[in-house]
C-alpha cells in the first residue's frame, strides 16, 4: 500500500507538468512565433542577416517624429488620466451627492467600450462639422470652423485622456473606500481644512493606486492606434501609425518590422515597470484585486 502511495505521488507531477504543454504551444504558435518572425524579417528580407536596416531607420527623421509624438502623446495623456481621475474619485468618494454608486457603475462601463465610439463622439461634437463648429458658425457668421484643436497633438491627447481616465478612477475608487471616515472626522474637528486633508490623509493612501494606473495608461497610450487613426490628427504619426503606413500602404514590411521590434521593445519596458510597481505597492494596496 505504502509503495502505490509513493508511485501516485511521484506520478502527480508529471501529470500537471503534462497540462503545461497545451498552453505552451499555443503561445507558441499565436505569440512567439509571429514575434520571432517580425523579428527575423527586421534584419532583411534576403539570406543574409543585417543591422543596415536598423541603423536606416533608427536614423531617419520619420522615426524621430513617430518617437516623440509617441512619447509626448503618452505622458500628456497619462498626465490628464491622473489629474482628472484623482479630482473625479475625490468627488465619488468624499463628496455626497445623488447617483454616485451610479457614475461608479458607469465608470466600469466605460472600460468596456471601444476606444473609438469616444473618438466618433469627439467628431459629432468638436469636428469642423460638429455641433459645436456649426453653432458658433452660425452665432459668429463666419465661414470657417472657429475650433480645430481636435485634429491635431491635443486632440488625440484630449481623447486618449477621455478614455483612459477610468483605468486610474478603478483602482482609485477602491483605494478611497479603505480609508476610515474616521481619520477625515477626526482632521476636520482639528481643523484641518479640506485640501489639507487631502494632501496629508488621502493623496498618501492613494499613491499606490495613482503610480499603478499611471503606469497602466502609459503602457495603453504608447500602443493606442484607433484614436489617432479615426481623428486623422495631420502630421501626428505615432510608432504604430507609422508601423501601420509603412506595412500596409507602402508595402515595406522590413521597416515596418524594424518599428514594430523597437515598439515591442518600448512596451515591454514599460510592462516590467508596471509589474514592478504592483509587486513594490501589492496588488491590494494599489486596488487592483
Amino acid at each position: 500500500m505504502a509503495n502505490v502511495a509513493i508511485a501516485s505521488v511521484e506520478r502527480g507531477p508529471r501529470w500537471d507538468r503534462a497540462w503545461i504543454a497545451p498552453p505552451l504551444l499555443v503561445l507558441g504558435v499565436l505569440f512567439f512565433y509571429p514575434l520571432g518572425l517580425i523579428f527575423r524579417q527586421s534584419l532583411g528580407d534576403t539570406g543574409k542577416l543585417s543591422l543596415a536596416t536598423f541603423q536606416t531607420v533608427l536614423a531617419s527623421r520619420e522615426f524621430h517624429d513617430g518617437l516623440v509624438h509617441t512619447i509626448v502623446i503618452a505622458l500628456g495623456s497619462t498626465a490628464g488620466c491622473l489629474i482628472l481621475g484623482f479630482v473625479f474619485s475625490l468627488v465619488i468618494a468624499f463628496i455626497p451627492f445623488p447617483g454616485a454608486r451610479f457614475c461608479g457603475r458607469v465608470i466600469d462601463t466605460v472600460i468596456a467600450l471601444p476606444t473609438f465610439l469616444v473618438t466618433l463622439a469627439f467628431t459629432f461634437i468638436y469636428g469642423s462639422a460638429g455641433l459645436l463648429n456649426e453653432s458658433l458658425m452660425q452665432l459668429m457668421h463666419v465661414d470657417l470652423p472657429p475650433i480645430n484643436f481636435l485634429y491635431s497633438q491635443w486632440g488625440v491627447i484630449l481623447a486618449e485622456t477621455t478614455v483612459y481616465t477610468p483605468f486610474v478612477m478603478r483602482p482609485l475608487l477602491a483605494t478611497f473606500s479603505q480609508i476610515e471616515q474616521a481619520q477625515i472626522e477626526v482632521a476636520s474637528s482639528l481643523g484641518a481644512k479640506p485640501w489639507r486633508i487631502v494632501r496629508q490623509i488621502i493623496l498618501p493612501a492613494a499613491m499606490p493606486a495613482l503610480i499603478a494606473g499611471g503606469s497602466l495608461c502609459l503602457l495603453l497610450t504608447v500602443n493606442e492606434f484607433g484614436i489617432v487613426l479615426f481623428i486623422g490628427a495631420k502630421g501626428v504619426i505615432t510608432l504604430p501609425v507609422l508601423i501601420y503606413s509603412k506595412a500596409i500602404q507602402e508595402f515595406d514590411y522590413t521597416t515596418a518590422c524594424v518599428i514594430a521590434v523597437v515598439n515591442v521593445a518600448l512596451s515591454l519596458g514599460l510592462y516590467s515597470l508596471y509589474r514592478a510597481v504592483i509587486a513594490h505597492f501589492g496588488g491590494r494596496r494599489a486596488g487592483l484585486v
